[in-house]
């Protein structure tokens, strides 16, 4: 995608989660770059706003990039955010959520439910619902999920168990991870659905192997980071940031929504995921998350 067939970027509203460190932080920087008015959304204000403050300025009238504090793994953290987005601006033409846990141990939420399915899906599911107001707003407006190959090993979870801790064992950490992943495919999926008639697109993407600090937090994938380390499969975060750059900003998207795209070679040899295009189960999990984070379904 050339720049000349991008997106116009100047002016646009851009709400970026998990943009403190890794793709985030990327995506902040070079939509910043262009001229967007970038918001970070962070846990920590002093960390967010270390970051706002590195982030390059197109010259003449772009705003700095601010923040708002919020932890995607508290429903209450992300509810009083979503109250001041709404208050701040008038539209949002661009909602990245990129934020995302990875752990060796289950670990409760302020809510009850497991932290990091809490944080990498119904932190999002319920942001994202409590913006759609000010995305149609917009005009056409785009809104892109980080997710992960590890979809495809997230099985098919009763919707009746989402969120439930549990303890994870020798391999339920990895298989949480995978399945708040899926989370993210079939919530994409159904998103773009309801959405179906309005100017508002919903997509997700996988950004490959990328060294960055979620990485690091799950055993199996910084085993494969140490094995691959230095070869073209492990990306620099500025790399993996590229799809989802490209879902921000290619035109030749516009209408295209409730696709998983991935950037990670050989994905097609991948098990394919029938969740992944079941529409009965995407409504179910929908009405179930709606139901765990106090939304009407």
């Amino acid at each position: 995608m050339g720049r000349s067939a991008e997106r116009a970027v100047a002016g646009l509203c851009v709400v970026i989660t998990g943009a403190t460190g890794g793709i985030g932080r990327e995506l902040a920087r070079e939509l910043s770059r262009r001229g967007a008015a970038v918001t970070i959304l962070a846990r920590d204000r002093d960390r967010g706003e270390a970051v706002a403050r590195s982030l390059p300025i197109a010259p003449g009238d772009s705003p700095a990039p601010e923040v708002v504090v919020a932890d995607l793994g508290d429903l209450g953290s992300v509810r009083r955010a979503a109250d001041e987005l709404n208050r701040r601006y008038g539209r949002i033409d661009v909602l990245v959520n990129n934020a995302g846990v990875a752990g060796a141990a289950s670990a409760l939420s302020p809510d009850g439910f497991d932290l990091m399915m809490a944080t990498n899906h119904l932190g999002p599911f319920l942001l994202t619902n409590l913006l759609l107001a000010r995305l149609a707003g917009a005009g056409s407006a785009r809104i892109v999920n980080t997710a992960s190959e590890a979809h495809r090993y997230g099985g098919r979870p009763e919707p009746a168990s989402l969120g439930v801790p549990a303890p994870y064992g020798m391999i339920g950490a990895q298989r949480a991870y995978a399945c708040s992943k899926l989370m993210n495919v079939l919530f994409t999926a159904e998103l773009a659905r309801r959405l179906d008639g309005t100017d508002i697109t919903a997509n997700c993407f996988c950004p490959g192997l990328v060294a960055t600090g979620l990485a690091r937090e799950a055993p199996a994938v910084g085993r494969a980071l140490g094995r691959l380390a230095g070869t073209p499969l492990v990306r620099r975060p500025d790399q993996g940031a590229r799809m989802g750059l490209r879902l921000v900003l290619d035109p030749e998207l516009d209408g295209v929504s409730g696709k998983f795209f991935t950037s990670t070679p050989g994905a097609r040899l991948l098990p394919s995921v029938a969740a992944a295009g079941d529409a009965a189960y995407q409504r179910q999990v929908w009405e179930r998350s709606a139901a765990l984070v106090g939304l009407p379904t």
